[in-house]
């Protein structure tokens, strides 16, 4: 099954490219210091060609499918560049923008524009890849279009928190889990972490950098993290914007969030008061209340949707947590309460959707597939009475969302053990690394990136003051000067920023 998926991501990397000759030749791969093992993986000579409308190019990259042993066999990356659009590139500026899951190709093919600044577009070659088990690359598969939909969208028997609604969440978990084992096979074990970063070693190796440049987001800031560990010594000038904290396990993670959304949502209608489209009037107390009864009627009797489906509680969350990573959304949540208290689910289906990325019934990656992979790998079983904690948590800072974050869990059921470990980084030799927290980051919270910048022995704290997830390139100009000074000139803050 392994060969199949690997043959299939080929091909969708190849359907959008043009063979013809690329006219500026591939740098010398960077093999200093690699083990024999490796050097077929490290030696390879790209074959770029121009693709996407020949705006970019596009390659793969073979690399093994267990680190701990190359002889396993390979699987692929799928790889995208925008050429630096300056005289003279500084290198190489590799981009993830989270998930885990997330396809950093389309993050480059269709926001190159918006990714990074035009000094940093002009002094980098701005290069996206998909990840291990991501997109394009040797893909994670579990289950078609219409598994996806029961899987994401079907209403559990019984009501919430029953003992027949339990045996239905733990059904679906378990089916998911066994589609996964069964379509993907021998990949699972090596969806890490760990692994990914691995991986983007190879990738700085063979575009020809002595060290990596690197910008991500959200869960690429954990990659990138877990990279400087592995390889201090190969940082370049490196930016971690929406921080996660790896020293977390992951009931103090889920926990985190919850309360980083719900405190979104204050904000959120904090900002609705007054506004003629509101869907609530009163106090933000009032509202919350509001919306807690509108989760409690759909979770007890389902809107019917106009292609069949039905909107419950949990896809009223997902549409939720959608419309609340930028506030710039805010004004669609209005409209999509609005309308699902008037009994239509249009708006709010359509925000579950694009959370999802389901478009006219066809999901357009496989970026739940890869999230679930990756997380049962990375994070480790833990020891009883961690999640009780974790949902006491819950309960206290997010009543109003609580009952709607608590489901079955897939992990339980996954056909590999986790290897992956939660601890603090450092980095120890490593060069200058910022970090940046936003305040009201609902999905990172601010304090994880406070965390990380005090595990990281160079790491530089950079706070924007405001709403939203991640703070590059989000309307604040003392980010965006910190961060292009650091990246096009090298120049690093002395000490840690607050951008208001």
């Amino acid at each position: 099954m392994l060969a199949l998926v690997a043959t299939l991501a080929v091909a969708a990397v190849l359907s959008g490219c043009f063979l013809a000759p690329d006219p500026m030749p591939s740098r010398t791969p960077d093999t200093s210091g690699v083990s024999a093992d490796l050097l077929p993986y490290y030696g390879q000579e790209l074959e770029w060609s121009r693709c996407e409308g020949d705006a970019f190019d596009c390659t793969t990259v073979r690399a093994p499918l267990d680190w701990d042993d190359p002889s396993g066999g390979d699987l692929e990356l799928a790889v995208i560049r925008q050429r630096a659009t300056g005289d003279e590139a500084v290198g190489s500026l590799l981009t993830n923008p989270g998930g885990p899951g997330v396809s950093g190709y389309d993050y480059v093919r269709d926001g190159a524009s918006a990714l990074a600044s035009p000094e940093v577009a002009a002094a980098y070659d701005l290069v996206g890849f998909d990840p291990r088990g991501v997109g394009r690359s040797t893909p994670v598969t579990c289950l078609d279009d219409a598994g996806m939909d029961e899987f994401l969208y079907g209403i559990p028997d019984g009501r919430r928190g029953t003992p027949e609604w339990d045996e239905s969440l733990t059904e679906s978990a378990e089916a998911f889990a066994l589609a996964c084992e069964e379509n993907s096979g021998d990949l699972l074990p090596y969806i890490s972490t760990v692994s990914a970063a691995r991986d983007l070693d190879l990738l700085r190796a063979v575009l020809g950098d002595d060290s990596l440049n690197y910008l991500g987001y959200s869960w690429g800031t954990a990659l990138g993290a877990q990279y400087a560990q592995l390889y201090p010594e190969r940082v370049g000038r490196m930016v971690l914007d929406g921080a996660m904290d790896p020293s977390l396990p992951g009931s103090a993670i889920g926990a985190a969030q919850a309360v980083g959304f719900e405190a979104s949502l204050r904000a959120f209608f904090d900002d609705c008061a007054g506004r003629e489209d509101c869907p609530y009037g009163g106090t933000v107390d009032d509202m919350l209340a509001d919306l807690a009864a509108l989760l409690a009627r759909v979770d007890r009797t389902p809107v019917p949707a106009a292609d069949g489906r039905r909107v419950g509680a949990d896809t009223l969350m997902t549409g939720i947590i959608q419309t609340l990573y930028i506030p710039g959304t805010w004004p669609w949540l209005r409209v999509a309460l609005s309308d699902l208290e008037d009994g239509d689910p249009t708006t709010i289906l359509t925000a579950a959707d694009s959370y999802n990325r389901r478009v006219d019934g066809e999901y357009l990656d496989n970026s739940t597939e890869a999230f679930t992979a990756y997380n049962c790998m990375d994070y480790p079983v833990e020891p009883s009475g961690s999640e009780q904690a974790a949902e006491e948590r819950i309960r206290a800072g997010a009543p109003t969302t609580a009952d709607y974050w608590f489901g079955a869990d897939v992990c339980a059921f996954w056909p590999a053990e986790p290897t992956g470990t939660r601890e603090p980084v450092s980095a120890e030799g490593a060069d200058p690394i910022l970090v940046i927290g936003t305040t009201g980051d609902p999905a990172t919270p601010y304090a994880w990136a406070e965390s990380l910048a005090g595990q990281l022995a160079s790491g530089i704290l950079v706070t924007r003051v405001g709403e939203g997830h991640t703070g590059y390139l989000k309307g604040n100009a003392c980010v965006d000067e910190t961060v292009d000074a650091y990246l096009v000139e090298g120049i690093a803050p002395e000490g840690d920023v607050v951008c208001r």
